[in-house]
């Protein structure tokens, strides 16, 4: 079976920084690991020296709506070379997600995205950001497409989706939203609070009601503000994870370093990019509206609003480091954090034997050398 094994690395994860570390994995899982010359105890197809270099789990995005040129409304195809633009930046594997739409195009997109998923154990499922969501804070979502969260919408995106439907983002404020949250959370769907103009009290009967997630915190809501917390206070003290944008434009990134201690374990790093990732400046579409990308700022053609992102998740390590962040929290909200949200915390996400072998290893500079995972270099100059 093909099997590569890697030494004298500085391994990084959510345990910490181990230097002279070794590791074998064979297929796609970690076989074996440890420190110091153990390592010449075993064989394997490759043996790479990893002297002067940072070993990491493979990154695993919550929220991502394409890449390379690509949006995940445009079918199968579009969804695998979203992915593939993706692979290099250290993101190993990914939930795609799907911005507001009518159902029935959602439904198509949620049954391809199903079936999909059945041969690419690198896409995760399906992340609905979308419909149900504020008017007055829907950012780059088209309003003709918003609407309410009832029982026969959420039966056919349940069905469409074939249990692979990971998480949704809703507006507790949607009539509705309470009846949906527990119809969702018991098919086992992460619900998140975004693009919602409920403030501190009304999302937290939110997270009381069973949702876990802050879609993309600060961004869609209203600010954290001290004489009324809004929707990131209500996460903070309400115990739910919270995704986050580092990319220097949608949170100063001393406000992300801030939240990193004000909330530990809990946050969750995103690109929330679109086609443009990857991908060159110019016009592209985003569910149908028209975006300018212009030194990797994409925007909204017509209010100039922020559509997404141009991120990909080295870039966000990398803003995270000058912030000051400890690298060890900035791979655990890249990788353990967000399998813990899915629930897939038990295989993925840590550097220990019987986890996946997703590996991202980066020179002294953080600059990523190869991506492997599922027992193939997805990345390997």
């Amino acid at each position: 079976m093909n099997s590569v094994l890697i030494h004298s690395a500085t391994k990084v994860d959510a345990d910490g920084e181990t230097p002279d570390f070794w590791l074998v994995a064979i297929g796609n899982a970690i076989a074996a690991t440890g420190i110091g010359t153990g390592w010449q105890e075993h064989r394997a197809d490759r043996v790479i020296n990893g002297t002067g270099h940072y070993l990491t789990p493979g990154f695993l995005d919550l929220h991502i709506h394409g890449g390379g040129g690509y949006s995940h409304e445009d079918g199968n195809d579009a969804i695998s070379q979203s992915l593939a633009a993706h692979h290099p930046h250290g993101t190993t594997r990914a939930v795609a997600s799907l911005v507001s739409n009518p159902i029935d195009l959602l439904c198509r997109s949620l049954s391809q995205i199903a079936e999909l998923s059945q041969t690419n154990p690198l896409l995760l499922g399906s992340h609905l950001e979308g419909p149900f969501l504020s008017v007055g804070k829907r950012g780059a979502h088209n309003e003709n497409h918003l609407t309410d969260p009832t029982s026969e919408r959420l039966d056919q995106l349940l069905e469409a989706a074939h249990g692979t439907l990971r998480q949704i983002t809703l507006d507790p404020e949607r009539p509705g939203a309470a009846d949906a949250i527990d119809r969702l959370t018991a098919a086992g769907v992460v619900v998140a609070v975004g693009h919602t103009e409920a403030g501190y009290e009304k999302t937290l009967q939110a997270l009381q009601d069973g949702a876990t997630l802050l879609t993309h915190s600060f961004n869609g809501m209203p600010g954290l503000h001290h004489r009324d917390p809004g929707p990131v206070g209500a996460a903070l003290t309400g115990g739910a994870y919270l995704e986050v944008i580092l990319d220097g434009q949608h949170v100063h990134p001393a406000v992300v370093a801030m939240l990193f201690t004000l909330a530990p374990h809990r946050i969750v790093l995103i690109t929330d990019a679109m086609a443009a990732a990857a991908a060159p400046d110019g016009r592209y579409l985003l569910g149908g509206l028209a975006v300018s990308v212009q030194d990797r700022v994409a925007r909204l053609q017509t209010n100039g609003s922020l559509a997404g992102s141009t991120l990909t998740l080295d870039e966000s390590l990398k803003h995270g480091l000058a912030a000051g962040i400890p690298p060890a929290s900035l791979i655990e909200a890249l990788t353990l954090t967000p399998a813990r949200v899915l629930g897939l915390h038990q295989h993925l996400g840590l550097l220990r034997p019987g986890f996946a072998a997703d590996l991202v290893l980066f020179d002294s500079d953080w600059h990523i050398v190869s991506v492997r995972a599922e027992g193939n270099w997805l990345y390997h100059p």
